[in-house]
């Protein structure tokens, strides 16, 4: 049954970026298991069934980021107001072919470009930049000057941390996320176990930040107990 969104003068009630890591650490096969992943992710029951929950659409965009300029639009915003819709999202980042390899990690610069491109998003309730990575910033400014100097009121920035399944690695990115990326009411962090558990961690992040206020609340009580 679709839950009623309060009339609003409003397109959709989410506009969500998608952000993609493909930095020099992240290696061919790992970028094809994190594009296959979020397409996965996006084609699945349990996700289709969370953008078809309420009757305001979602408004989707993704795209990749590396190096203090390198950043490439992937699906440009897109209103999910049907699941051939979602379907041909899905199919676009599953042959999307990455744009660059050789660069570091600029999650300022990275932050900043998704600002810009919420910007001009379709007039939404709520804008959400969902970023997955798998290392701490190490190009450019961080993300408090980004957060700072860039319009981020009234955006939730989510993230999703690819652990290298190591103790180490783990202390450090996850702490650096937590601490860095999080931004905003209701900010939360989803962890994969490496690339391989990328799309389960995809899955997990679109059902809650997808899901109506209502349906998403419950989702994080249950999560957090």
């Amino acid at each position: 049954m679709l839950l009623a969104v309060p009339a609003a003068a409003a397109d959709c009630r989410l506009a969500l970026a998608l952000a993609m890591d493909v930095s020099s650490s992240v290696d061919p096969s790992e970028d094809r298991l994190q594009r296959q992943g979020t397409a996965a992710a996006l084609a699945s029951p349990e996700v289709a069934a969370a953008f078809f929950a309420a009757d305001l659409p979602v408004a989707l965009a993704v795209y990749e980021w590396s190096g203090r300029y390198n950043q490439q639009v992937i699906l440009d915003w897109t209103m999910i107001d049907s699941p051939a819709v979602l379907t041909g999202a899905a199919q676009t980042v599953a042959t999307s072919l990455r744009g660059h390899t050789e660069f570091p990690t600029a999650m300022g610069y990275a932050l900043g470009f998704g600002a810009g491109l919420l910007a001009r998003a379709p007039d939404c309730l709520d804008k959400t930049l969902d970023m997955s990575g798998d290392g701490q910033n190490n190009e450019g400014f961080g993300p408090a000057i980004a957060y700072r100097e860039f319009a981020f009121d009234g955006v939730t920035v989510n993230g999703l941390a690819i652990n290298a399944a190591d103790f180490e690695g783990e202390l450090g990115l996850i702490a650096f996320y937590r601490r860095e990326v999080l931004h905003g009411p209701g900010a939360f962090l989803v962890i994969a176990d490496g690339f391989p558990d990328f799309a389960r961690a995809m899955r997990q992040k679109l059902v809650r930040e997808v899901s109506p206020a209502a349906i998403g609340g419950l989702m994080r009580h249950k999560e957090d107990r």
